[in-house]
């Protein structure tokens, strides 16, 4: 929605926000196409390891990004009392970072079961960094705003910086996704195929939601 004011025209997050949703809704469309239609499925164990590779993005994209995304949004979004919405945003983030930690360990398990070397792309730099600084953040959270609590003084300097931090991290996430799929494309040769097809309008959703997102915190919301 956008309301004149004077010669300026003001746009409220909430029309932001739903289209962050539904783009949300579209990765995860996109993932699950790829990963059962095109990858073959998903499995921990498997004796086709290409399944335990596709653990990997199916848990980043839908879980770490997805999650993320909706727990940065739910803090300013859902219509209830500050605790309520603490609480959400913090079982959102929680259920990112469990997704995303078991995402590096089925990267690793892929790599290790084939003898392949780990750590070695800018992708996988990008990736642990931000995994580890999420996990940083996520603890210095609950332990500042939720239990048991810093003082009023200490959480109004402590927030904008979780606020900034969650951003940076948030983005770093989207980074590291945009190189993974770009990694994977050249990898796999995919060229014109149906399959390229999907990865590449995966990796321009991703963006998009980002950007999204990022929107959503930023203009003012009208109630």
């Amino acid at each position: 929605m956008a309301s004149k004011s004077g010669s300026s025209f003001l746009i409220t997050a909430t029309p932001v926000t739903v289209i962050a949703h539904l783009l949300g809704i579209t990765i995860i469309t996109l993932v699950l196409v790829w990963v059962l239609h095109f990858r073959g499925g998903l499995a921990l164990e498997s004796h086709n390891k290409q399944k335990i590779f596709n653990m990997h993005p199916f848990l980043m994209l839908i879980g770490f990004i997805f999650f993320s995304g909706e727990a940065i949004m739910a803090y300013t979004t859902i219509p209830a009392t500050r605790k309520v919405k603490k609480f959400i945003h913090m079982m959102l983030h929680l259920i990112a970072l469990l997704m995303g930690v078991l995402g590096i360990y089925a990267i690793f398990k892929f790599h290790n079961e084939l003898g392949m070397p780990n750590m070695y792309t800018l992708h996988s730099w990008l990736g642990m960094g931000t995994i580890c600084l999420f996990g940083l953040q996520f603890l210095l959270g609950f332990f500042s705003f939720w239990f048991p609590g810093a003082e009023m003084p200490t959480r109004a300097i402590l927030a904008p910086w979780h606020y900034f931090g969650g951003m940076v991290i948030f983005l770093m996430s989207i980074c590291t996704a945009e190189t993974g799929l770009m990694e994977k494309f050249y990898y796999l040769r995919l060229l014109r195929s149906d399959e390229a097809y999907i990865v590449n309008f995966t990796g321009l959703v991703v963006l998009f939601f980002g950007i999204a997102v990022t929107l959503s915190i930023i203009l003012p919301r009208s109630y």
